[in-house]
């Protein structure tokens, strides 16, 4: 079972994400900010990391950017799920050396498509965004 990681600081779409990633046979933890995102990540050692970018404290970018730097996480995928469109935030994403960029609303059979090939080997990350 696949260990996600999901940082998203809307309860709503927390709780929407997480139930869907159960349904679908995947371990969940949750953080609600940028701050526990950085330690659970640490701690718990997911397989994948969802993050949120627009976080009140840390954003999301600065987090995936510290999770990188941990030689322990630096191979960690991480997709950025946000509601504003990709070509906004193109040059962040490779800054942060995100893994993948997904919309809101989310197309979840695109997001598991995408989450099993990150975790699973199927392509090189370095493909991606």
């Amino acid at each position: 079972m696949l260990k996600v990681l999901v940082v998203e600081d809307n309860e709503m779409n927390r709780d929407v994400l997480s139930r869907w990633l159960q349904m679908n046979d995947y371990e969940v933890i949750c953080a609600e900010d940028g701050h526990n995102g950085v330690l659970l990540a640490r701690d718990q050692r997911p397989d994948i990391i969802l993050m949120d970018v627009d976080l009140p404290d840390i954003d999301g970018w600065e987090v995936i950017r510290r999770i990188k730097l941990n030689p322990a996480l630096c191979r960690t995928p991480v997709i950025a799920v946000t509601a504003f469109p990709f070509n906004e935030f193109k040059d962040k994403a490779k800054e942060s050396k995100c893994d993948d960029f997904h919309t809101k609303p989310v197309d979840f059979d695109k997001l598991k498509s995408r989450i099993d090939e990150l975790c699973l080997g199927s392509i090189n990350p370095e493909q991606a965004v």
